[in-house]
């Protein structure tokens, strides 16, 4: 029985609405903690407040993945999903009916970033027991349009509720949001690790006294350092995504300053930037399989490299507005074919620990490289700054294309059987 593909499987598309809801409504709810930080502390405190979430969000990330791994993605997943829910609708009321200080919001903040470090891998963790190893890649095509679709419909109700409804309103979006996601995500059936086409986990192993946090932690960090390809790999993503998971964006700000294009400039070309993986996501979203992934992934970084460099260098808005879309394009060709890789070849009892370690690589970490963008505009220019992205991304490329296992790496073809068809079509779940 061959695979559905994912954009026809319902409860692939359950999960898709899910993180499409959570994600949106991260998007409203960092802008309305920023607009609340101003109104509420001014200027001065929205650093402040921003960093309260992200500190946790980076130092818990790993731990969040032992959990994910520990209790199933699935039920670690709603739980945090309800936490988050509970909490902003909590500072919505309180900003309703009261007029608490800046304590509020950073008490929020640090709440919010260390439920996240556990939701983001367990999340991440999911695609493997809901989609057969053949339509990984389409998993990944979908979530990276949810993430381009978010971003770019988001702001738009968050700015309008923030303008007629105030923060408390904008806040209360985002937890009805939030409160979608936990819906959906109740319906979403995930199989057992056992039923995947991948090694099954062995009885012994499930009946085992569970050890300590902090040895499993070890565990999957030695898991990833061990593992011929995954070790490369999970370097592969650091690096490839390093720049272009936040740090880019504040580049793009300061390379139209610095050109004269003002903000229309700025947006056009990161408008550019999100069409672009947009559209490498929806090409590999209907795309029955990607030959040769190792070769296109160390293409695609190639390209991506090539394009930081001349962005940083053109003198004209409509070209930079053309590479923006190219890099866009490569790197989201990128991210689609390395998270397909990586969720592959990760044995399901790893899945959180793993998931954290990327995420922790690209996401988590973003808000310790902030300050170096701004220091290197202004010490070197905005042209040194992309030309280290594209370094950076040739390193990558460099290590993807030299590591055998990775140049040679393939996934798997359409003609794989789903874990419902190998479980027997059950479709039993194996979390509550």
């Amino acid at each position: 029985m061959s695979a559905r593909p994912a954009y026809r499987d319902a409860n692939v598309l359950r999960w898709l609405v899910a993180y499409t809801a959570s994600i949106t409504g991260d998007v409203v709810y960092f802008l309305a903690l920023t607009w609340a930080a101003v109104r509420v502390g001014g200027p001065s405190q929205v650093g402040l407040v921003v960093a309260a979430g992200a500190l946790p969000r980076a130092a818990l990330m790993l731990g969040g993945g032992v959990v994910a791994d520990r209790f199933g993605p699935r039920r670690v997943a709603v739980v945090s999903d309800a936490v988050r829910c509970g909490v902003i609708l909590g500072v919505a009321a309180a900003l309703t009916f009261a007029s608490p200080g800046v304590w509020l919001l950073v008490t929020a903040a640090l709440v919010f970033g260390a439920v996240d470090a556990v939701f983001m891998p367990a999340v991440g963790a999911l695609p493997p027991l809901i989609a057969a190893p053949a339509q990984f890649a389409r998993v990944q095509g979908m979530r990276g349009l949810s993430v381009r679709l978010s971003n770019a419909v988001g702001p738009l109700p968050a700015a309008a509720l923030l303008v007629t409804a105030g923060a408390a309103g904008a806040f209360a979006a985002a937890g009805i949001l939030f409160a979608l996601s936990l819906a959906t995500l109740l319906t979403v059936r995930t199989v057992s690790p056992a039923s995947s086409a991948r090694p099954p986990r062995s009885a012994s192993a499930g009946a085992s006294v569970r050890t300590s946090a902090l040895r499993e932690l070890a565990d999957g960090l030695r898991y990833v350092r061990r593992h011929r390809m995954l070790a490369p790999l999970v370097v592969v993503i650091g690096l490839g995504e390093m720049c272009f998971s936040g740090p880019v964006a504040t580049g793009l700000v300061l390379l139209a300053e610095e050109r004269g294009w003002g903000a229309p400039g700025m947006g056009w070309i990161a408008s550019a930037f999100s069409v672009g993986a947009a559209a490498s996501a929806l090409l590999l979203t209907v795309s029955a399989r990607i030959p040769r992934a190792g070769l296109v992934m160390g293409a695609a970084l190639l390209v991506t490299a090539g394009g930081a460099v001349s962005l940083g260098r053109v003198a004209s808005l409509p070209l930079a507005v053309v590479l923006g879309s190219l890099i866009g394009l490569t790197s989201g060709i990128t991210t689609t074919v390395t998270g397909a890789l990586l969720q592959t070849e990760t044995d399901p009892r790893y899945l959180g620990r793993v998931t954290a370690v990327t995420t922790l690589c690209t996401l988590g970490l973003a808000p310790v490289l902030f300050p170096a963008v701004g220091v290197t505009v202004a010490l070197w220019g905005a042209d040194v700054f992309f030309a280290g992205c594209g370094v950076i991304c040739l390193l990558a490329a460099g290590l993807g294309l030299a590591v055998p296992v990775l140049r040679r790496a393939e996934l798997q073809g359409p003609e794989s059987l789903s874990p419902a068809a190998v479980a027997g079509g059950s479709g039993v779940p194996s979390e509550g």
